[in-house]
Parts: structure tokens; C-alpha cells; sequence
């Protein structure tokens, strides 16, 4: 679901269109350690019987493991602060420079058509903000080296980086052709017509991600072809969710190639929709395992999670643009000359936007990853209930799925509340592990709150 909100704030620009790739799903299965044995091969059979073999109701990693994941999360927290911070500083660099007025009267220049302006000045312009970021990039990669989280050559990750930039200069482009449209048409109420268009674009990019962005960075095939007894399993719990879900929309992806994290997810919609299971998870997690894993996933299709979460975050994005749109004015009244700026509609205005939204989104982190976590609470939920009876010992099998990715993951053991309300958008690695290992409304006699 992280997905989600990554691609609602994709018209705000406040996040590089890399997130489009597939990428872990939360902050609490981030890529796992290099423990982990190498993936060579994905055609080893999965057992239907194995399951964690004592019961465990809360999160006790080892000794050793507890400190790397306390170390690595430490680093990654102050990554992500760190690189905000540079983030605002690179465009308040942009703006004091007047890079965008030069870059802006280059574009008038060569035309005084608008499409060939655009066509000019947003790739500049957004290439520039894309390679003074690459420093954070860099970073983070290294740190997730450093820590042995990542399968990823320095030459692969270069290549994804390129792909990235490519995607993001298609696509924003066109964000920032139709932002300028929007704001030259209705000065007083751009805001709002903005929100209100990106909407068919945003689910016009979450249909196409599965079929167009997504095999730019990974290979698919066909998991009926190498493991059709494992199809066979996610066909059942599939039927009991009443949900369809035919083998040939069932893909097996080449994660191993760039980390060893475990992992299967549902995406698209439509004739785009498709499940979609990690060949780490293959190898590394039991059936029943990658069944709860499943499960978890179809909860946010069955449940509705997906427009749900769209609603909620669109309607926080409406805020933030308009909140944007009353402090535009105060900006412009200040700075306008000293940044070189016309008014709102000129192109040298884009800087000022990025940074302004950009902020604010930052701010609304955690009112986006209170919604992200309460949906993929429930989706927990789901995914237990609709495993009961299929497989033994549900409970203990999410347990044991929890705990092992946790410790190969090195996820955050005990987060303090400041942690879990910036880092979140899926319960902390703690309280996922407690409630599967006490969910069980069947031993009361009580009905289960999804799957009867």
C-alpha cells in the first residue's frame, strides 16, 4: 500500500518518480541483511506443513541481530531528516541563484510557444533537481551496502538510477504542463482544478505501473510455470476471499537481483491487476508463509483499501495545496522580485512550488502514515482470517513470518512513538508480531470480523 500514497503525492512532486519502481513495502520490512543465504535458485518445493515450531507472542530478536537493527535504523532515521534538509536547501539554492529565471528566459528564447517552453524549460529543470539530490542518493545506497542490505552492484543501481530520471522527465513534464495550465487558467482556484485533474492521472499511473514502470527494473515470469503447486494454494485462499485471480496474472519477479528481502504483493486493477510473488520469498519463507503474506495483500483488494486510501490521502493532498496556495501569495509578495519571478503562472515559479509543497507534505508525514498503518492493520486482520483452516496453525505461521523477515530485515525492534509516527506507515515490527500471535476470535466463539 506504501504505493498508494507515493503515487497520490506524485502530482505534488514531493517525492523523486523512482518510487514508482518497486521498492519495500514499509518502513518495517526494509531490505534485509546480508545473513540472508544467496538466492541461486527458486524451484526448491515449499511445504505445506512447516511452521514455527514454539509459539511466540512477542518480538525478541537475537542479541546480535537486536544490535545491528537498532544501528542500521538509527542511520536510516537520520538519513531521512539529513536528506530533507538538504532536499529544501537544493531548491532554496535554485531559487536565491535565479537558475529558474535563466533557464525560463533560455525556454522564451528559443519559442513563444507555451508547449515548446515547457518542452524546454521542465526537463532543465527537473534533470537539475534530480542530479543535485543524487548526493542523497548515493547515500543511501551506501548505507544500505554498508549494512549488507542490498544485492545491488554500484553499475545496477546506476542504471535504475538513469531509468529513474527517464520516468521522471516523462512524467513530470507533463505534471508541470498541466500544473502551469491549471494555475494560467484559474489564478484564484488553481489549487483545486490541479487537485481535482491529477486524480484521472493518478489511476491511469497505478494501471500502468504493473504493465510499463515496473519491468523496467525487474524481470516477470510466469509462476505457473515454476512452481504450480504454490498457484494451486494462493488459487484457495484466493477462492475463499472471493476474489479472481487466474494463474495466468500470477508472476514470479527477479528481486534477488537487487535485494534479498521477502516479499508478494497484489498491484493494478483491471485488466492490469496482478499478484506478484518475490522469487527471496520463494526461497527463503515456508507455503503457508508466503499464503499469510498473500492474503495480506488480497485483505487490501477484498477490503477496498485501495480507493479507500486514495480518498483519505487525496483528501489531505487537497489541504496541503490549498494551504500551498495561500502562503504562495505571501511568498510572492516578499520574494518574487529578489527570486526573479513574475507572478504564480510564470515558469520560474516552479522552484518555489516544489519547495512550499514539498514542506508541507513533509509536515503531513505522519497524518499520512496514521492512515497507511490502520489500513494495513486490518489487512493483518484479513490476512489471518482468510488462512484459517487452510493453514495450521495461522497465527503461529504469521508469527514466524514476522520474526524471521524482522530479523533479516533488521527492523526497528522497540520504536518510541516519535519513530513510529514519522517512519511508520505499516505497525511497528512489535505490534505485528503480538497481535498475530493473539488474534483469535474462533477460540472465544466469537465471529471473525471479515472472513466467515
Amino acid at each position: 500500500m506504501k504505493h498508494l500514497r507515493l503515487l497520490v503525492l506524485l502530482h505534488l512532486f514531493t517525492i523523486p518518480l523512482s518510487t514508482l519502481g518497486v521498492q519495500p513495502n514499509s518502513a518495517d520490512s526494509s531490505t534485509p541483511a546480508s545473513t540472508a543465504p544467496p538466492v541461486s535458485s527458486v524451484t526448491e518445493p515449499l511445504s505445506l506443513s512447516a511452521s514455527p515450531e514454539n509459539g511466540m507472542l512477542e518480538y525478541r530478536p537475537p542479541p546480535t541481530e537486536y544490535a545491528r537493527a537498532k544501528a542500521y535504523s538509527n542511520a536510516r532515521y537520520r538519513h531521512f531528516f539529513i536528506n530533507n534538509l538538504y532536499a529544501f536547501l537544493v531548491l532554496l539554492a535554485l531559487l536565491r541563484w535565479r537558475i529558474a529565471p535563466w533557464l525560463r528566459n533560455l525556454a522564451e528564447r528559443v519559442s513563444a510557444r507555451r508547449p515548446v517552453q515547457l518542452l524546454i524549460f521542465a526537463p532543465a529543470i527537473l534533470l537539475m533537481i534530480g542530479v543535485l539530490g543524487l548526493p542523497s542518493d548515493i547515500w543511501d545506497h551506501w548505507l544500505e551496502r554498508g549494512f549488507g542490505l542490498s544485492a545491488q552492484t554500484w553499475a545496477s543501481w546506476s542504471s535504475d538510477w538513469i531509468t529513474n530520471q527517464v520516468v521522471t522527465l516523462i512524467v513530470g513534464t507533463l505534471l508541470v504542463g498541466l500544473l502551469y495550465a491549471v494555475i494560467r487558467h484559474s489564478p484564484r482556484r488553481w489549487w483545486f482544478y490541479f487537485w481535482l485533474s491529477s486524480i484521472p492521472l493518478f489511476l491511469a499511473a497505478f494501471f500502468l505501473k504493473p504493465l510499463v514502470v515496473d519491468p523496467l527494473f525487474y524481470t516477470f515470469r510466469p509462476l505457473a510455470g515454476a512452481h504450480p503447486a504454490l498457484v494451486h494454494e494462493i488459487q484457495k485462499v484466493a477462492i475463499r476471499g472471493r476474489i479472481e485471480i487466474p494463474p495466468e496474472r500470477m508472476f514470479i519477479m527477479n528481486a534477488s537481483s537487487k535485494t534479498t528481502e521477502m516479499d508478494a504483493y497484489v498491484t493494478g486493477f483491471g485488466a492490469s491487476k496482478r499478484v506478484v510473488v518475490w522469487d527471496t520469498m520463494i526461497r527463503r519463507a515456508t507455503m503457508p508463509e508466503t499464503l499469510f503474506v498473500f492474503g495480506h495483500e488480497m485483505g487490501h483488494y477484498v477490503l477496498l483499501h485501495i480507493p479507500k486510501e486514495i480518498a483519505c490521502d487525496d483528501a489531505i493532498v487537497l489541504v496541503l495545496l490549498f494551504v500551498g496556495y495561500r502562503l504562495t501569495l505571501s511568498m510572492l509578495a516578499r520574494w518574487k522580485t529578489q527570486w526573479g519571478i513574475r507572478d504564480l503562472g510564470d515558469w520560474a515559479s516552479f522552484p518555489m512550488l516544489f519547495l512550499l509543497i514539498s514542506l508541507l507534505a513533509f509536515l503531513a508525514t505522519p497524518a499520512f502514515n496514521a492512515v497507511s498503518r490502520h489500513f494495513e492493520h486490518e489487512a493483518d486482520r484479513y490476512g489471518l482470517e482468510v488462512i484459517h483452516g487452510i493453514v495450521p496453525d495461522a497465527n503461529q505461521v504469521a508469527v514466524g513470518y514476522f520474526e524471521k523477515s524482522g530479523e533479516v530485515n533488521l527492523s526497528d525492534p522497540d520504536p518510541n512513538w516519535f519513530i513510529k509516527t514519522w517512519f511508520y506507515d505499516h505497525p511497528t515490527r512489535p505490534e505485528r508480531v503480538h497481535f498475530a500471535a493473539t488474534y483469535n476470535p474462533w477460540a472465544q466463539g466469537e465471529e471473525p470480523r471479515y472472513v466467515k
